[in-house]
């Protein structure tokens, strides 16, 4: 199962848009807020999650997506069950997933220490002793995937897509939505 954390400001796009293509290829996708049922992103889109983060089985996870956007991003770092669910998923070995901002809570927690990453441009001095690559859209580095900003969503997506299902689920997608770059 695939959660994707949803904090109060989250960027909306970097949560949607990975959500829709691995929805597309069959993957199992859970809309997780922190709380309630509802929650508004950072361009006052309000979103129906599919569960509450005390309702995360953290056994369950194949992959923890954490979208980017400044609020949403600190509601994260605020929550403790939250930073709780990302510590268990990473010592388990699974996919972690961060873009725009978001990849600072991986890299505040230290899991980004000397890995190749990349993150939203200017907080480049937030990422510790990440080796950020500033021109990458997307990068993979062992069992972390971290993706630059909202216009890399769809690029983002569908590498989450490729680390799940594989690179012919992930061309198949990405043909089904026609996205050529």
């Amino acid at each position: 199962m695939v959660a994707i954390l949803l904090g109060a400001g989250f960027e909306e796009a970097e949560a949607l848009v990975p959500a829709d293509l691995l929805r597309r290829s069959g993957a199992e996708v859970k809309l997780v807020a922190l709380k309630g049922n509802e929650v508004t992103g950072g361009h006052g889109i309000t979103v129906a999650a599919d569960c509450t983060l005390a309702n995360v089985d953290p056994e369950a996870l194949d992959m923890l997506v954490l979208p980017g956007g400044l609020g949403g991003v600190n509601a994260i770092q605020e929550d403790l069950s939250a930073m709780a669910l990302i510590e268990q998923a990473y010592a388990r070995g699974v996919w972690l997933a961060a873009i725009c901002a978001a990849p600072t809570i991986l890299a505040n927690l230290g899991y980004l220490d000397r890995r190749q990453a990349v993150c939203y441009p200017g907080m480049e001095e937030l990422m510790g002793s990440a080796v950020v690559d500033k021109g990458a859209s997307v990068v993979v580095d062992g069992h972390i995937i971290t993706g630059r900003a909202a216009g890399s969503a769809f690029d983002f997506g569908l590498r989450l897509v490729d680390a799940l299902k594989g690179p012919n689920a992930a061309e198949k997608v990405r043909d089904a939505v026609h996205y050529h770059c």
